[in-house]
C-alpha cells in the first residue's frame, strides 16, 4: 500500500462532510491529495485541512478513478446515483447514506468481521441512531436475550442540515425580540418546541429515519427478527442526539451485572446509574456515547431501560466512517 492515499469526499460542505475532514486531520489519516465535491451550488466554497483552504469541486463530472477511497455523506439520491459509479471506477467506498443492500459496519461491533476486506469495496456506516443503541446493547448481548427494542430519539436539527440550524437560530431570534414568528424550514415553531415527526411520513406514518434505524439496529445486532419500534422527534438543539431507549428481555435483568458491562465496552462513557449525560454538557465534540439512568422495570424485571447521547454528526457518522477507513487500510498494509 502507498504511504497516502487519494480520498474523495462527496457533500463536503454539508455538516457531517465538515466534521469529515476535522477528523480525518486530527486523526493523522495517510490523506494524499482530498477531492471536496458537492453540488454546483457550493462550487468555489473553501474547507480548511491541513492549515490550506481547500476549493470545493463539482460532483458531476468527477472521475473517480483518481482517488483510492470515497466518502458519501451527501443525501440518499446520491449516493444511489453516484456510489456504484465510484465503486466500479476502482474506488473503495463508505456510504454514509447507505440505504440498504450495503453492509453496515461500527467498528467497536463488527469491524473485525472485515479481516483481510476485499479492496476496492462498498461499505455503509450506519446512521447515529442505530449507531448509539447497538453501541450500547451490542456488550449486554451476553446478558441480556432481546425481545423488544423502544427508542424514542430526540434529534437535534443538524440532522436536517445546514438550512435547519439557521432556521432554529432565526425563530430562536425572532421570539427572543419578540417579533412574530414566521416558520420557513418547517411548517411549524421549531424553537422551544418539539416536534412529533422528523420529516415527511410514509402512508402508514413511519418516517424513512425510523425505517433506517429499524432496518439497521437488526443488522448489526444481528436479530433480523426483533421487534422494534423506533420514534423520531425533532429538539429544539443544535447538535446531539438524545436517546430513551427500553429492550424488554426473556430473563430478569441483573442491573449490577449490566453497568460492569458498558463501564467496560469499547466507544462508551458510562456516567453511572444515578446519574445522566446531556448533548450539550457531555456528547458534542467528543468521540464516544455516553450513558446513563440504567434502570430496570419498576414493575417490570425483564426489562431495562436507558439515556444515551452522542454528537450525531462525529460519533453518529464522520468518526465511525474515519474509523471504518482505518481498518480497511491496516487490512493493505
Amino acid at each position: 500500500m502507498p504511504d497516502t492515499l487519494d480520498i474523495a469526499i462527496v457533500g463536503a460542505t454539508g455538516t457531517v462532510g465538515e466534521t469529515l475532514v476535522q477528523v480525518l486531520e486530527e486523526r493523522n489519516f495517510p490523506v494524499g491529495q482530498l477531492h471536496l465535491l458537492a453540488s454546483q451550488a457550493s462550487v468555489a466554497q473553501s474547507v480548511p485541512f491541513q492549515g490550506r483552504n481547500l476549493r470545493v469541486k463539482a460532483l458531476d463530472g468527477f472521475d473517480f478513478a483518481q482517488v483510492g477511497l470515497a466518502f458519501f455523506c451527501a443525501t440518499e439520491a446520491v449516493s444511489e446515483a453516484c456510489a456504484q459509479m465510484a465503486a466500479k471506477a476502482g474506488c473503495t467506498v463508505i456510504d454514509l447514506a447507505a440505504a440498504g443492500g450495503v453492509p453496515v459496519v461500527v467498528p467497536e461491533i463488527n469491524g473485525h468481521e472485515l479481516g483481510e476486506a476485499p479492496w476496492p469495496q462498498r461499505l455503509g456506516t450506519p446512521g447515529s441512531i442505530a449507531t448509539a443503541v447497538a453501541l450500547a446493547l451490542s456488550p449486554l448481548s451476553h446478558l441480556l436475550t432481546l425481545e423488544h427494542l423502544t427508542v424514542t430519539a430526540c434529534l437535534p436539527m443538524s440532522a436536517q442540515g445546514r438550512e435547519a440550524v439557521r432556521e432554529l437560530a432565526r425563530q430562536t431570534t425572532e421570539l427572543l425580540n419578540a417579533r412574530p414568528l414566521e416558520p420557513q424550514l418547517f411548517d411549524r415553531q421549531v424553537a422551544f418546541n418539539l416536534l412529533g415527526q422528523v420529516g415527511t411520513p410514509d402512508a402508514a406514518g413511519h418516517l424513512a429515519l425510523e425505517k433506517r434505524a429499524h432496518r439497521e439496529l437488526r443488522e448489526l445486532l444481528r436479530m433480523p427478527l426483533l421487534n422494534v419500534a423506533v420514534s423520531c422527534i425533532q429538539a429544539p438543539v443544535f447538535f446531539g442526539d438524545s436517546l430513551s431507549v427500553t429492550v424488554r428481555t426473556a430473563e430478569p435483568v441483573d442491573l449490577q451485572a449490566v453497568c460492569q458491562a458498558l463501564e467496560r465496552a469499547p466507544g462508551v462513557e458510562w456516567t453511572g446509574a444515578q446519574d445522566y449525560p446531556t448533548a450539550v454538557g457531555d456528547a458534542v465534540g467528543q468521540d464516544v456515547l455516553y450513558i446513563g439512568r440504567v434502570r430496570s422495570g419498576i414493575d417490570a424485571p425483564c426489562e431495562l431501560s436507558l439515556w444515551l447521547t452522542l454528537d450525531n454528526a462525529r460519533k453518529g457518522a464522520a468518526l465511525n466512517a474515519v474509523q471504518l477507513a482505518e481498518l480497511l487500510i491496516k487490512g493493505l498494509s
